[in-house]
Parts: C-alpha cells; sequence; structure tokens
C-alpha cells in the first residue's frame, strides 16, 4: 500500500502542508527569543499602558499556535480525510 498513488498523494498532500507551515513557526519562534534576547529595550516598549511588545508577541504565539491547529484542521479535513479513508477502505475491503 505504501508503494501505491493513493498513498503518495496523500503523503505529498501532508507533507506540503505541514513542512511549509511548520518552518514558518519555527522562524516566527525563533524571531521571538532571538529579538527577546538581543533586543530587550524593543521588547520593553509598551504601546498599551501595562503590555509590553514582549507579552504581546508571547501572547501572539499562542494565538499563533492556535490558529494553525485551526487551518490544519481544516486543510485534513478536506483534503487528507477523504483519501484516508479511500485508503483505509481499499485495504479493508
Amino acid at each position: 500500500m505504501q508503494k501505491s498513488p493513493e498513498f503518495q498523494d496523500l503523503r505529498s498532500k501532508f507533507r506540503g502542508f505541514a513542512f511549509p507551515m511548520s518552518v514558518a513557526f519555527f522562524v516566527w519562534y525563533i524571531a521571538y527569543v532571538v529579538v527577546a534576547t538581543f533586543l530587550p529595550d524593543v521588547m520593553a516598549i509598551e504601546p498599551i499602558p501595562g503590555f509590553n511588545i514582549g507579552i504581546i508577541l508571547g501572547l501572539a504565539q499562542f494565538v499563533t499556535t492556535f490558529l494553525i491547529t485551526a487551518i490544519y484542521i481544516r486543510f485534513a479535513n478536506k483534503n487528507l480525510e477523504p483519501r484516508q479513508t479511500a485508503i483505509r477502505e481499499a485495504m479493508e475491503g
């Protein structure tokens, strides 16, 4: 089954989404850490009283994580699940 065109298509679709999204999130995370490490004065700026840029960007990390999860769920339900179901049905019967 691993060599079947259907499985290869499924794997290609998954990798086409997962790898770029993972790289994008990793770059965003590393950028946050680098800015926090080397530009602490920038992170200390308070654009909103009581909230500095470090806190805002830290909270944005959580928001980004939830957003990526939601995007992945929509992608998987639309593009991966039908292919997975077809492969499972072909294998089982």
